[in-house]
């Protein structure tokens, strides 16, 4: 089991889950590859036993889905996402895309020592995903609450100066008296001589 630990701890399992049709996934041929088995033997099993796999558990990609994942070397072989037997896969054979809940039920048919401990890292796998997802909108939240303090505080300081700027005005200049003597005219106003 220590040396089964060793392996898993070295495979990261974040990169083998998938965001497809607003859930998350695990392909067929990475979940075979983890529990150490064949992508064909994986999906024997898995349709010897399809009444275990509701459509909330597992559904199968469909075109456009699977050529959105598949990323195409320069040299025209299949890369990231195309593991070991996916690399021979028949195009028209779309991969199995397993929930979390899928991926535990797969552990269960597989019934080997392996894809039972595997089960295990694959579950905290998703879980970790759900926390990090969890609080990436906590985050989102918080700068939100943030941004909208900041907008208040805008208005606010706008306000205020708007209010202090007339009074940072110099005064106007009186008029100045004319020198000379000033006669006034009947309405009282003073008349230049």
């Amino acid at each position: 089991m220590a040396k089964l630990l060793s392996t898993i701890a070295i495979e990261p399992l974040d990169p083998l889950i998938y965001s497809v049709r607003e859930q998350r996934v695990i392909l067929d041929a990475d979940l075979a590859r983890l529990y150490g088995i064949t992508t064909s033997r994986f999906n024997e099993a898995f349709k010897r036993n399809r009444e275990r796999f509701p459509h909330d558990f597992v559904f199968q990609l469909s075109k456009e889905e699977w050529e959105s994942l598949l990323v195409v070397s320069e040299t025209g072989n299949l890369s990231q996402i195309a593991t070991g037997s996916q690399k021979h896969r028949d195009p028209k054979k779309r991969p199995w895309a397993f929930t979390e809940h899928g991926a535990l039920m797969a552990a269960n048919i597989l019934r080997s020592e392996r894809a039972t401990e595997m089960s295990i890292f694959v579950i905290r796998a998703f879980v970790k995903l759900r926390e990090q997802t969890a609080a990436n909108a906590a985050i989102l939240k918080r700068l939100a609450e943030i941004d909208n303090i900041l907008l208040l505080h805008d208005q606010g300081l706008r306000e205020l100066y708007d209010q202090i700027m007339p009074l940072l005005q110099p005064p106007p200049v009186p008029p100045k008296r004319k020198i000379g003597f000033q006669r006034e005219d009947e309405s009282g106003s003073a008349l230049g001589v």
